[in-house]
């Protein structure tokens, strides 16, 4: 039987380590995978539902498969279950840079410099940023780092605590597919269709988690959770953003250039304009989900986990 607060204590101390350092420096596993995907695509890519569903199922399920086979090894001990769970955790979270990001954007706003500034929230959003002016940037920035707050941290934590590292690991492997080839256009509608679907599937609960803590007790949070949701294109993108919105009493959503191809998102909360100081209140509030999922996660794998066998030490 897995013990659930050995899955907790690896929770936590990955979630540490991310709070600590941030992502891997270099060999980051996310990014290994990214490039085989890339590798997989251009061997098998085609324009068919068929096509995407199968390089989804192949580096999918070949990640969560090795994950499983080194989740088992681990469980020979406590401290291996634990470094190993810890190691994985740290490696799919990505909170600390994304506040790093975000937080960058806001000076170079605060500064006045705003090409820099359309430079920097390029890296954290698909949306073209040299159309954008300082208010856009903003708001790029905030609805980037609610959405990435719960498909980067929010989700690997709750699928940690329910699935251990395997889950945390078929969670990113999925994410990251969706990042890469889960687009409407003209490339990636049928390849990428598959991809699409599966992270709003895995996601679904996560986000409304994530929309939940962010809400607290704020009644425009909640209202614009309940009323705005309904026009944003993402089933769980407009859960969390609409959370923001409310939370920090101002008005995100609208519409946005991708490629040249503008896309209406509706209007989440019915506050002011987003303002370059806002970025550095939805980063706090970002953090306060970010601790209030762990302390949910680790309550749901210790309770999940049950009564621990007498486990080896070493």
């Amino acid at each position: 039987m897995v013990n659930g607060w050995t899955r907790a204590l690896g929770l936590a101390l990955g979630f540490g380590l991310d709070r600590l350092v941030g992502d891997p420096r270099r060999g980051h596993p996310v990014a290994a995978f990214g490039r085989a995907a890339i590798a997989l695509e251009r061997r098998t890519y085609a324009d068919s539902v068929a096509a995407g569903a199968g390089q989804v199922a192949l580096l999918v399920g070949s990640t969560t498969l090795a994950a499983t086979l080194v989740t088992r090894l681990a469980r020979r001990s406590v401290l291996t279950d634990v470094a190993w769970t810890a190691l994985v955790t740290w490696s799919v979270l990505g909170g600390r840079s994304l506040e790093r990001e975000a937080s960058a954007v806001a000076d170079h706003l605060e500064r006045g410099d705003l090409p820099a500034a359309r430079e920097q929230v390029g890296h954290l959003v698909s949306r073209d940023p040299w159309v954008l002016d300082a208010a856009g940037v903003t708001r790029a920035a905030i609805e980037s780092l609610a959405e990435n707050t719960s498909d980067a941290v929010v989700a690997p934590l709750v699928w940690g605590a329910i699935a251990g590292a395997p889950g945390m690991v078929a969670h990113r492997a999925i994410n990251t597919l969706d990042a890469m080839i889960g687009y409407r256009n003209d490339r990636y509608e049928r390849y990428g269709k598959v991809a699409a679907r599966l992270d709003d599937v895995v996601n679904w609960l996560p986000a409304r988690l994530g929309a939940a803590i962010a809400a607290g007790t704020s009644w425009s949070a909640w209202r614009a959770i309940r009323e705005d949701t309904a026009a944003h294109p993402s089933p769980n993108g407009g859960q969390i953003e609409a959370a923001f919105a409310g939370a920090l009493g101002i008005r995100l959503g609208g519409a946005n250039a991708y490629g040249g191809r503008v896309e209406d998102r509706g209007v989440l909360g019915d506050g002011r304009v987003a303002k370059p100081a806002d970025v550095a209140r939805a980063v706090s509030l970002g953090r306060r989900v970010q601790l209030g999922t762990l302390m949910v996660a680790m309550g749901l794998a210790a309770i999940g986990g049950g009564a621990p066998n007498r486990p080896r030490w070493c």
